[in-house]
């Protein structure tokens, strides 16, 4: 057996045989009176959410030193500091501390706790859900997340797989990342609202314009098709983001210019990391204007040659429901010291104008139509009593330059969408299937009791009557 090193070097005078044995066998130790083997009192961490936000939470060695998730990056602020007790002693049966001798105590520091943005039960009802959707799609990688409009507060950030915090040495690496931090996708079409936002804000469009709309376009070497063909009739933005349209977005970007398009990326908080407080949170990646292609010029616009996080894209929208306000994502509400029970609030978030509150607003009413058209992408996000605004999303997944199997399917909304208290970001990845039917499901359950647990009232006002292909 190899001598531990204690922090001075020295090589200790102990080592554990077994750590975490129960009383009843530490009784039947102590008897056999064994020269050399004693036990003594350990502490053991309980965890009594055993799966609850544990991809969030992480856990600690059987020292309690953080080794993932938040316990790993507050680890410090977590800790505290032991106490020390130096003195005099004598040998042999005379091992005690000699009166009068040297002596000097250190108090312990006993560690801060940290109050989460995080609520229990919506977090619990996230993963519920998350965890029966990717049981009926076989999906094998999902995230949920709810955050709070005018805040920033994560309240909910479910991932699947998960894991026994309280066993994590049964789980493998890939139950404990945090998907909506780790997660890089290309977002699809949920992207699309971002497009949108800045032709709105660029003046290159209104609410009302409407555009012949072609079968399909050419970028490049690429086709693009719609799902839904216009057949050249003239169509609403509402009507483009109702049915997905590729080729009305491919349009209205082509005004806007990729350096514009860019910019907006970065302003909606895409291709950097939102600083929510996880460790390891990946930053995405966007293409730059002298990267693109003949095809980048379809794919971009239309959330493909994108790479972001599920936090990310809720973030965005949550910038969209916040009347065009940014603010950052956050997991830290407050700290409470450990010497004292102070508390001191979190760090203040990061906020910037994205939008004015004008097109923020006429953007909200228009992802209302991806919920209420007949025949719109997102009918199953539908929450009763509530106006909802949100879109669908089919993106893909790559792993080392190549595109994995499957699709990620994904719907983020808000509601109500005339006030949004509240955004709702769902994305699951399994072997095929578009956001309308393999995450807006998950979002409707999801935000429906978000909003009733929060004694949200219904809608007063219907949601508006759009017309997809104006005369």
């Amino acid at each position: 057996m190899k001598p531990r090193t204690l922090e001075n070097g020295i090589a200790s005078q102990f080592e554990y045989l077994a750590r975490g044995v129960d009383i009843p066998t530490a009784k039947k130790i102590v008897a056999l009176d064994l020269f050399g083997i004693g036990v003594h009192r350990d502490e053991r961490r309980e965890v009594p959410g055993g799966d609850l936000a544990a991809n969030l939470i992480g856990f600690t060695s059987q020292d309690m030193v953080g080794l993932e998730g938040l316990e790993a990056r507050y680890d410090e602020l977590l800790r505290g500091e032991n106490g020390r007790r130096v003195y005099e002693a004598g040998q042999g049966d005379l091992d005690a501390p000699i009166p009068g001798g040297y002596s000097s105590t250190t108090a312990p520091k006993p560690g801060s706790s940290l109050t989460l943005t995080i609520d229990r039960d919506i977090q619990f009802k996230a993963q519920q859900v998350l965890k029966g959707q990717m049981a009926k799609v076989q999906g094998s990688v999902g995230v949920a997340v709810v955050m709070d409009v005018p805040t920033g507060e994560v309240l909910a950030q479910a991932s699947h797989p998960t894991y026994n915090a309280a066993k994590p040495e049964e789980s493998e690496p890939t139950d404990r990342e945090d998907a909506a931090t780790s997660f890089v996708v290309d977002p699809g079409s949920i992207h699309k609202a971002i497009t949108f936002g800045a032709a709105l804000q660029e003046g290159v469009v209104t609410p009302d314009t409407a555009l012949p709309i072609a079968d399909s376009i050419v970028r490049g070497d690429t086709t693009f098709r719609d799902t839904h063909p216009a057949n050249g009739r003239r169509m609403s933005l509402a009507g483009m983001l109702a049915y997905s349209s590729n080729v009305g977005t491919i349009e209205i970007a082509d005004k806007l210019g990729p350096d514009r398009l860019i910019d907006y990326q970065k302003r909606f908080g895409l291709g950097q990391p939102t600083g929510e407080g996880m460790p390891g949170e990946a930053s995405g990646r966007l293409l730059p204007a002298q990267a693109w292609s003949g095809s980048s010029y379809g794919s971009v616009p239309i959330g493909h040659s994108v790479d972001a996080t599920p936090l990310q894209m809720a973030a965005a929208y949550a910038a969209i429901a916040n009347n065009g306000t940014y603010v950052q994502p956050h997991l830290i509400k407050e700290v409470i010291s450990g010497r004292d029970g102070s508390r001191t609030p979190g760090k203040a978030p990061v906020t910037r104008s994205v939008l004015s509150p004008q097109h923020a607003a006429a953007l909200r009413t228009m992802l209302e139509a991806v919920t209420t058209v007949e025949g719109a992408t997102g009918l199953a996000a539908a929450v009763p009593g509530y106006r909802v605004a949100g879109k669908t999303g089919t993106g893909l997944r790559y792993a080392n330059g190549k595109q994995q199997p499957g699709e990620v399917g994904s719907f983020i909304g808000m509601a109500p969408a005339d006030n949004p208290r509240f955004v709702v970001a769902v994305f699951v990845w399994s072997p095929g299937g578009g956001g309308g039917a393999v995450a807006a499901p998950a979002f409707r359950d999801i935000m429906g009791y978000t909003l009733s647990r929060n004694r949200v009232p219904p809608s007063g006002t219907p949601a508006p009557k759009f017309e997809v292909f104006p005369r």
